[in-house]
């Protein structure tokens, strides 16, 4: 049953997960960069990606997991439930065996005869690898738990696990500044063994709240088959993502060494941090997308969809656009010393986004449908079809930036296919009405927000006083706009009753 108030509480603790781990996450980064050094930030980057790479595998499932999990609560079926569940950790204890298998061959091999390491870095290396190898399984058995805490709109317990893994991290700070052990080495058994702890925390609770959890060796075809198919056809689309990601940090590697690769690492956590405000949106609307879909709802769907992918890239927006603007001071507040290409990497980084927002929400309604053969064949393959222009963009001596633009225009290619391919699985959806309310409610405070930080980027010197009058205009006219232009009427007749009520009028 669609619920506001069930959505707007999961967001609020979703939120306050992710800003006590950006908090932690920005402070941490930079202590690792220090200590570490870029090229052993690079290194752990690099090598840990190969273990990352075989993880495709784990994503095909995962997403069939939770799809079929929040489909079943949707339809109440309760022993259909309980099957799904242990279908999935049988499937998903087979898939951590076979990437232990791939990693401890083909992963060793990439990892022996195909990466730059630096010299006398070898036997780090290998122990940077294992360890992550360690911490993909444990990850990959995880996967149903967390997807069945994800369905039940269990938002809270996030919160406040993430607020324990955040002591741990940093006690890893602490730990990584007074050990005497090799600090690379010292950091990838660090990270280990809060991954562990961290499930284990996650697993008791399962078993504990909710029964279907509770795991008992089952053989149900008509329960696995359709797991199997579903994550099957996701396989390649996972696969193609992956090896995208993996793909172009080891064609920068191998063109432009470890010390680049810091860069897109730190690309790649600045993304995530700013990343996960939005996905936190995403993450409270789906279990509502999908089990909308499973009563035949197609009208809440499609309005659910629409807040979802308005709010999100809004929030997004909000927050991104001045970090764009101010990257080159906010990078060196963070990190003092900055990797040569980071401003720019980070920037398109961010931009690629946009596209890529709405596109999570349109994923949504297809894999709801259940039928993601198209949108798995055509997306992976545009996907991977960025490897060979980075390859030869690098090998005639093009720029990285070159590289991570050809990445966004892909984007958006995916984004009007997958729009396209959700039409087709379900006629009845309003597919142009859903961009044009998207995308509608963007581009006007988009356009006034960028102006103004460009008067002010020329009116104002770089520091702190310029970052903070930019995030405080950001925050300011997209709120207001929000408030007065995005959020439905009864929504904001809602809000203004809770405000009264807390002021006493």
């Amino acid at each position: 049953m669609y619920s506001n108030s069930r959505i707007a509480k999961n967001t609020i603790f979703l939120y306050l997960r992710m800003l006590l781990s950006l908090v932690v996450s920005l402070y941490t980064s930079r202590v690792v960069l220090q200590v570490l050094g870029a090229q052993d930030y690079g290194l752990y980057s690099v090598v840990g990606g190969i273990v990352i790479m075989f993880g495709f595998l784990n994503s095909s499932m995962s997403g069939a997991t939770s799809r079929f999990l929040t489909y079943e609560i949707g339809r109440k079926d309760d022993e259909r439930l309980k099957d799904t569940f242990s279908s999935a950790m049988e499937v998903h204890i087979a898939i951590a065996l076979v990437i232990f298998v791939v990693a401890e061959t083909v992963g060793l091999w990439l990892l022996v005869y195909k990466l730059n390491i630096p010299e006398g870095r070898m036997g780090a290396a290998h122990i940077v690898y294992q360890t992550s190898v360690l911490s993909m399984m444990v990850g990959v058995t995880q996967v149903p738990y967390n997807a069945s805490i994800i369905a039940h709109e269990k938002m809270d317990v996030y919160a406040y696990v993430e607020m324990l893994n955040i002591l741990l991290k940093l006690v890893i700070v602490y730990v990584l500044l007074i050990g005497n052990l090799d600090k690379l080495i010292l950091y990838a058994f660090l990270i280990l063994g809060v991954s562990v702890f961290i499930a284990v925390i996650y697993r008791v609770y399962c078993i504990r709240k909710f029964k279907e959890c509770r795991f008992h060796a089952v053989w149900r075809p008509k329960v696995i088959k359709p797991l199997l198919s579903f994550s099957g056809w996701d396989l390649y689309g996972n696969m193609s993502g992956t090896v995208q990601q993996q793909g172009i940090n080891m064609i920068v590697n191998h063109f432009l060494g470890v010390a680049i690769n810091a860069a897109c690492g730190i690309a790649t956590v600045v993304n995530a941090a700013v990343l996960g405000f939005a996905n936190n949106i995403i993450m409270a609307f789906r279990p509502q997308i999908i089990q909308s879909y499973a009563q035949g709802n197609i009208r809440l769907m499609s309005k659910l969809m629409t807040n979802a992918s308005k709010y999100c890239l809004l929030l997004f927006l909000m927050i991104s656009l001045p970090l764009v603007a101010e990257m080159p001071y906010v990078l060196h507040l963070w990190l003092t010393d900055v990797p040569d290409k980071t401003v720019q990497i980070c920037r398109i980084v961010l931009l690629t986004n946009i596209p890529g927002l709405v596109n999570s929400i349109i994923i949504i309604g297809i894999h709801a449908t259940g039928r993601i053969k198209k949108l798995s064949f055509i997306a992976g393959s545009l996907i991977l079809s960025t490897l060979l222009p980075a390859y030869f963009i690098l090998y005639f001596g093009g720029s990285l930036e070159t590289v991570y633009w050809c990445i966004f225009i892909a984007m958006i290619t995916i984004l009007i296919s997958n729009g396209l391919i959700l039409k087709h699985n379900i006629p009845d959806f309003p597919l142009v009405i859903f961009l044009i309310k998207t995308f509608k409610g963007s581009v006007p405070v988009t356009l006034s927000v960028c102006f103004i930080l460009y008067f002010l980027s020329e009116e104002s010197p770089s520091g702190f006083f310029r970052l903070f009058l930019s995030v405080s205009v950001s925050i300011i006219v997209f709120s207001s706009y929000t408030y007065l232009f995005a959020v439905d009427k009864d929504i904001r007749l809602k809000f203004n009753e809770k405000i009264k009520m807390f002021i006493g009028v």
